[in-house]
């Protein structure tokens, strides 16, 4: 009989605190010595979410970490919202979390919110190695760049709201998993502090912190864009004319039979791609880090 990966959650890792400026930080740490990559959720819902990834070939190949962010999860609400529940707040807390566990080399999954919060990191982090997007599409500055990269309607409006019903965590749980009963994680998304949904979106619209788009086309490490077929909020074809100088395959991949969470839906599918990628990034550092212990080790001895 199989088990129910959410039920197994709870014995797979030991959780573990890390605190921030933003409040006390939950996650799980599979340990071990392979390259490290950083799992890092959508809004409203938290690290449980990469039960999937957690529970497969890559948490033995790979040293999987996942978090909860702050007002998600297990991890505080964060003590001044408006400031820690935006882009760079997210991003902040990502390098202090990163900085604290010593992570100088990572790469990195961000989906939804996660990836919008990811690619403000890369803005300003040399520790991102590789990063791959899912349900995030990177946004020019302001609404019209928000326009552009997703589906107006009345759905994308949920991720703006405070205040959930059952019945709105139920439908928003629905539309980021696919059409389940009953829908997952209806939990996470009714524990959710309401104000991320608010000032996230709000800092989206006014352009905060890095033109998203911008740098991901000029990133100098690989970029790999997945994101299912039939996502209710992402245009796929605005994903068709981003032009990344480093991306990882030929053009971005559109997981089939998939929508907002590829990673949940069809990981079948996706695993793969994500070991494969990470097996691109963790080559591709190595190289990059040993040129860097021979350029520093020169300079010692000159």
């Amino acid at each position: 009989m199989r088990i129910n990966p959410l039920r197994k959650w709870k014995t797979m890792f030991d959780s573990q605190t890390i605190v921030t400026r933003h409040g006390a930080v939950r996650y799980s740490d599979t340990g071990g010595s392979g390259f490290p990559v950083l799992l890092i959720h959508g809004s409203s819902f938290s690290r449980r979410v990469f039960a999937r990834q957690f529970d497969s070939g890559l948490a033995k190949r790979w040293r999987l970490i996942a978090l909860d962010l702050p007002g998600h999860g297990e991890s505080d609400d964060a003590p001044v919202p408006n400031v820690s529940y935006t882009a760079p707040g997210f991003a902040d807390c990502l390098e202090e979390f990163a900085e604290q566990l010593d992570l100088k080399r990572l790469a990195v999954f961000g989906w939804s919110l996660g990836g919008h919060a990811a690619i403000e990191w890369m803005s300003r982090s040399t520790r991102i190695r590789g990063l791959m997007l899912t349900g995030a599409p990177p946004i020019s500055r302001g609404i019209i760049g928000m326009l552009r990269a997703f589906h107006p309607s009345f759905d994308l409006l949920l991720t703006t709201k405070h205040t959930f019903s059952a019945r709105d965590a139920a439908r928003f749980s629905s539309l980021c998993f696919g059409a389940q009963e009953p829908a997952p994680f209806q939990d996470l998304v009714l524990r959710t502090d309401g104000q991320v949904r608010t000032h996230f979106a709000q800092s989206l619209a006014r352009g905060d912190g890095a033109d998203q788009r911008r740098t991901v086309e000029t990133a100098t490490v690989p970029i790999a864009l997945v994101n299912g077929a039939d996502d209710p909020f992402v245009r796929l074809g605005y994903l068709a004319g981003i032009h990344v100088a480093a991306q990882y395959g030929d053009e971005p991949t559109v997981v089939i039979g998939a929508g907002h969470a590829p990673f949940w839906e069809r990981p079948e599918i996706f695993n793969p791609v994500l070991d494969g990628f990470v097996e691109t990034v963790a080559a591709e550092s190595a190289s990059a880090w040993q040129a860097h212990v021979r350029r520093v080790t020169a300079r010692a001895r000159a």
